[in-house]
């Protein structure tokens, strides 16, 4: 038996068959045309769809989870990604659903990118055995999850923990979702990029304009490249500390493509963390890097599609044997 997971984002479109101890046995990935009609987004799905098929594993599918950018509707099984303006309010299950080589009977469960994140972190990542957490996604969006009390909180829509799209800065630029100051709009892997490339940086030679490059700069000193990290870290912490006063947390986990700056984002958000993480049951909160790295989204839609197709429920994902 093997578990089918897709993660959808604003960069790639990553596919895996996942076997009962969280293994990936398969892999797939696409470019997102995230410029492009719904249809030629789906064209990418179902191109690493068709991959996984290949796979001789393929045969023992039980079950398949989406993790996609948010918002999403679970209820509706639509997605309307805030960094893919192609698809708005887009049936993505049921088209998955209809898939020509997706087994008969195969039900599709959708997750918010990040919640999958949280689900797979608490099982067998950085947050396993922790009761309050906060999963991030930094990529080219942000988002997050929440383990609360021991269990995932989706929320009824599937999109609580959405922190990417707290304000921040009531002056700050509009965001794509439509408000003023988000936290992706400073700390996101484009924000980055944009602001480090508007303060007059240059990408090493080679290296397109990337957040990546950026931490390439930060890491040799230029001033530009480490004020955008900055810049980010603020925003994060800003943000981290406000979701820390409303609900209690033990632990904050980051992942996403952004991460894997390492102590170039890690460190300022956390000397950030000083001025926004004030009231004593807010400070000294740990902030750790997620344990999956760049395999949660798709590890934790695995889980939360097997934990409903053995009766459990999506909030008490996974089902997996540990």
């Amino acid at each position: 038996m093997v578990y089918g997971a897709l993660d959808i984002g604003g960069t790639k479109i990553s596919g895996a068959l996942v076997d009962a101890d969280g293994r990936l046995v398969a892999r797939a990935q696409r470019a997102t045309p995230a410029r492009e009609s719904g249809e030629v987004l789906m064209g990418a799905v179902s191109a690493v769809l068709d991959e996984l098929a290949r796979s001789p594993r393929w045969p023992a599918l039980s079950c398949m989870g989406i993790a996609s950018a948010g918002p999403v509707d679970t209820v509706a099984g639509t997605v309307s990604p805030v960094n893919i303006p192609g698809w708005r309010g887009y049936p993505l299950v049921e088209r998955v659903r209809e898939h020509p080589c997706l087994p008969v009977g195969t039900k599709p469960l959708l997750v918010g990118d990040a919640v999958a994140m949280a689900a797979a972190e608490h099982w067998a990542g950085a947050a396993r055995g922790v009761d309050n957490a906060l999963c991030m996604v930094v990529s080219t969006g942000v988002g997050g999850g929440l383990i609360l009390n021991g269990a995932l909180h989706a929320g009824s829509s599937g999109n609580a923990g959405h922190i990417g799209h707290i304000t921040v800065d009531l002056e700050g630029p509009l965001c794509p979702c439509g408000a003023r100051g988000c936290v992706e709009g400073f700390a996101s892997g484009t924000a980055i990029a944009a602001h480090a490339l508007a303060a007059g940086w240059v990408p090493p030679p080679g290296l397109a304009p990337t957040a990546a490059a950026v931490d390439v700069s930060a890491r040799a000193g230029d001033s530009r490249a480490l004020a955008a990290y900055d810049r980010a870290g603020r925003a994060l912490a800003a943000a981290i500390a406000a979701t820390i006063a409303l609900v209690e947390l033990d632990l904050v986990v980051i992942g996403g493509g952004v991460s894997q700056a390492g102590d170039t984002l890690f460190g300022p958000l956390r000397r950030r963390m000083d001025e926004y993480a004030v009231l004593d049951f807010t400070r000294n909160v740990p902030i750790v890097p997620a344990g999956l790295a760049l395999d949660a989204g798709l590890i934790g839609a695995a889980a939360a599609a097997a934990g409903r197709s053995r009766g459990g429920a999506v909030v008490r994902v996974p089902a997996l044997r540990a």
